[in-house]
């Protein structure tokens, strides 16, 4: 991941200077996420939301400052944006699934996260279905467009303790999803599942409900 950071950091640069083979390399690493987020939160129309997002990405490019994961929250703030704006224009209902939001769930990538971030869009869709409004494009901004906690919650507009919370039940609710369990690879076992342990040494138990 650090490799990837660095290669972005690099096209970034070259990018903001007007070298195209850099924006083309933004492009390539991001623009797979950003149409399966767009996916997630129910866009009609994502090829076309995530071609305006980037055109606006072009336009303002000269105005942006920051690093790769500043580009990142940028660009999945903008596509956001768009998708709002696509979805009031066709029919004036709201962007994805409908809205809750404990202070817990720390930033470390779960079994969960794991699953979602390898799964197709599809399968990513039909289990983010199941979510509330907050909590899928909470695990959509977390898991698929790899942001942290503070700037999901900026992107957002909310508070990181809501975010968390609505982090927490929507990875709690994955978790229990027997679907989320056969990915895994892992069975529940009285109210915790097996899970790889970080090192690859070792089995953790967490908890899932």
């Amino acid at each position: 991941m650090a490799s990837q950071t660095n290669a972005l950091d690099d096209a970034l640069a070259r990018a903001r200077t007007g070298d195209e083979a850099g924006f083309l390399e933004l492009w390539r690493v991001l623009q797979p996420r950003l149409l399966r987020f767009l996916r997630v939160v129910g866009c009609d129309d994502p090829d076309d939301v995530a071609s305006e997002t980037w055109l606006q990405v072009v336009r303002d490019l000269h105005k942006f400052s920051g690093g790769e994961e500043d580009f990142r929250r940028w660009l999945f703030t903008i596509g956001r944006h768009r998708a709002v704006d696509a979805a009031r224009t066709k029919s004036r209902r709201p962007v994805g699934p409908s809205a809750v939001g404990l202070d817990i769930l720390a930033d470390s990538q779960s079994v969960e996260d794991q699953v979602l971030d390898g799964m197709s869009a599809q399968q990513a869709i039909a289990l983010l279905a199941g979510l509330s409004r907050d909590q899928a494009e909470a695990v959509a901004l977390r898991v698929i467009a790899d942001l942290d906690t503070p700037d999901v919650a900026k992107i957002l507009g909310k508070s990181a303790g809501s975010v968390r919370v609505a982090l927490h039940r929507g990875l709690k609710a994955l978790a229990a999803n027997p679907s989320v369990q056969a990915l895994a690879g892992r069975p529940a076992v009285g109210g915790f599942a097996a899970a790889p342990h970080p090192a690859g040494s070792a089995w953790m138990l967490e908890e899932v409900d």
